[in-house]
């Protein structure tokens, strides 16, 4: 790790919310139950669609996928969260910071991609349904997965490395409850609007392109869906549409409003809350979004839950 930064301190004081200790233990309560929640939501997605032949689609391969990577996404932050809230030492060691850096990062920038390709399988699904199987194969969706993936790690692992070699000058404090590239770059000495700019320019491909791309699928969605002359087919397709578009706007909402400015111009508390939104609100209403709004899905998890309750 030394390669990265030659000058990094051994560890690194998270302040968090320090200057108004009075936040810390309803936030550490909250994260105690929303953290559970998450997995506990995701693991029952995952489960459902694996284990109900009529799940067995392109749809629900990507919300199983997108399940796994919240599971990860909160993972890689609340444990360090909840330590430093319930104890007076409010550090992260280096190696640690390292690690969460590319991990919180890899799953943001994969989750990105994968809301944007969901679009992409549901305005195939609605506007071409004859070609549907034929575009959306069992291979073309794991290369889609695959790409989505590699994007997100070239992605993170680029800027995360570029970031970690800003010189510190002995600075190790980051106000904020976690290790992230807007913060340490705020917190890094000398020149860095270079890595201001390059953060930009990724962040407006990662972010910007595939919310435009979204927003243009959805726009073709719904001149489809008002042509279907079911009403239950029109309800049908508007809510399985409808919670893809609430998790997008949960997720794209605090992401772009926090990367896709510069990091000198972030304000003091924005970075916190921010991340507390995309990285545990958001993965933790994904699955009761999915879950309440979709019909097959509500289904498919009484059948689980009978099943269970008839081999006691």
């Amino acid at each position: 790790m030394q390669l990265i930064n030659r000058s990094h301190p051994e560890e690194f004081i998270l302040l968090g919310f320090a200057d108004r200790p009075w936040l810390e233990l309803p936030l550490f309560f909250i994260l105690l139950i929303m953290y559970p929640m998450a997995m506990m939501g995701n693991i029952t997605i995952i489960l459902v669609s694996k284990l109900d032949p009529h799940l067995h689609s392109p749809m629900y391969f990507f919300l199983t996928n997108l399940s796994f990577l919240d599971m990860c996404y909160t993972t890689s932050i609340v444990p360090q969260m909840l330590f430093n809230l319930g104890s007076y030492k409010k550090t992260i060691s280096y190696v640690g910071c390292v690690v969460q850096l590319y991990f919180f990062h890899i799953m943001g920038g994969t989750e990105c991609l994968l809301l944007a390709i969901m679009s992409f399988d549901r305005y195939v699904a609605i506007c071409r349904p004859l070609h549907y199987i034929n575009i959306m194969n069992k291979h073309i969706c794991i290369l889609l997965v695959s790409i989505v993936w590699m994007s997100g790690m070239v992605y993170a692992i680029s800027e995360a490395t570029v970031t970690l070699q800003l010189p510190l000058c002995g600075l190790n404090k980051l106000d904020h409850l976690l290790c992230e590239i807007p913060v340490l770059i705020k917190t890094a000495c000398g020149e860095k609007s270079a890595n201001e700019l390059t953060l930009s320019i990724v962040c407006i491909f990662m972010l910007a392109v595939p919310l435009c791309l979204i927003l243009a699928s959805y726009a073709f969605i719904g001149q489809a869906v008002l042509k279907i002359k079911s009403s239950e087919g029109r309800k049908k397709a508007f809510g399985t549409c409808s919670s893809h578009l609430i998790v997008v706007f949960l997720f794209y909402g605090p992401a772009i409003s926090m990367y896709l400015q510069s990091p000198s111009s972030i304000t003091r508390d924005q970075p916190k809350f921010m991340a507390l939104f995309y990285g545990v609100v958001t993965p933790t209403l994904n699955p009761f979004i999915y879950t309440l709004r979709n019909k097959d899905v509500k289904e498919a998890l009484r059948n689980l839950m009978r099943n269970i309750f008839s081999l006691k």
